[in-house]
């Protein structure tokens, strides 16, 4: 591959010789500004766009590479359960759409879990990502979520969780909506062995899942922008018949009307997050910035907000 294949902006890909050896992925334009962003640095400032800030949704691999000390970790093995328990069919089978997603993310399903350190401080990580069927909660992701919680205890790690869901998955019916007290069952253990439940919403988090354990830790963190809620916008105006305030379900009015304790920008994120485990861990945080991995590029400053521990977390 030449130079201007690797660095010019797509508009002048005209002027290579041989379009086949090109990949279109070498720029991505960001959904908030516009900006086109060549793929290294927009990987360096883990998705996040250098101009506007917008944070770009970002899949499990990033997130254990970004959070762990070197970018080590453990992936648990993912939970074997029925593909497909209802044989449901809507436009296309089920059974189809699972072994598609499964063969474009290469998971077996919308959540991976990992242990690991941060900071030297061993914890257990579970990220929900987006591009899995929407992160639906499904029989798959209530079963692993369970046993990663459970083997949290059996550790006893602090349990770190990144969601990004649409809601539970209508495809599994009521097996799906069982998830949600399972899960909940699974968090009540790690409040009874004293150990930090600490939640990531990242954009969206709705549905079920919102109304659940994706609201149920010790500390809530938001992501800046990050839509957080129950049901859409639109929905709720339609329902009610009013007005909503504009940006009611981002991030930063979620923080101001007291729902998250922070939002906290990626770049900070592992820091912050660091901080939090060894002061609920009553653990001194080590001084040494060895373990902490280099700084990515400049990025546009975010407002943060002070970190603030809820009433009901365990110092």
């Amino acid at each position: 591959m030449n130079w201007i294949a690797n660095f010019v902006r797509p508009r002048i890909k005209s002027l290579i010789g041989n379009k086949a050896d090109t990949p279109e992925n070498l720029w991505k334009k960001c959904s908030a500004c516009g900006e086109m962003i060549f793929h290294r640095d927009l990987e360096a400032a883990q998705n996040v766009c250098p101009s506007c800030g917008h944070h770009m949704r970002i899949g499990a691999k990033d997130r254990f590479t970004a959070l762990f000390d070197a970018g080590v970790y453990e992936e648990l093995p993912p939970p074997t359960v029925p593909a497909d328990p209802l044989k449901f069919k809507a436009d296309k089978k089920y059974a189809d759409e699972i072994k598609y997603v499964r063969a474009k993310t290469g998971r077996q399903e919308a959540l991976a879990a990992a242990r690991g350190t941060l900071d030297g401080m061993p914890v257990m990580v579970a990220v929900q990502p987006f591009d899995f069927l929407g992160g639906s909660l499904g029989m798959g992701v209530g079963e692993a979520l369970v046993l990663a919680m459970q083997a949290a205890v059996e550790e006893k790690r602090p349990f770190i969780l990144f969601v990004s869901s649409g809601g539970a998955r209508m495809q599994e019916g009521l097996l799906s909506l069982m998830q949600m007290p399972r899960v909940t069952i699974g968090v009540q253990m790690l409040n009874d062995a004293g150990l930090p439940y600490i939640v990531v919403l990242t954009d969206p988090t709705f549905g079920g899942v919102s109304a659940s354990y994706a609201m149920l830790g010790d500390v809530h963190i938001a992501e800046p922008g990050a839509r957080i809620g129950f049901s859409g916008q639109r929905v709720i105006e339609q329902t009610i018949r009013e007005k909503l305030p504009e940006g009611f379900q981002k991030a930063e009015f979620l923080l101001d009307h007291g729902i998250v304790d922070m939002v906290t920008h990626r770049h900070e994120l592992r820091a912050t997050l660091s901080s939090i485990v060894h002061m609920l861990m009553k653990k001194p945080r080590p001084r040494s910035r060895a373990l902490t991995p280099p700084p990515v590029i400049e990025a546009v400053p975010v407002k943060t907000a002070e970190p603030a521990i809820k009433s009901g977390a365990k110092i």
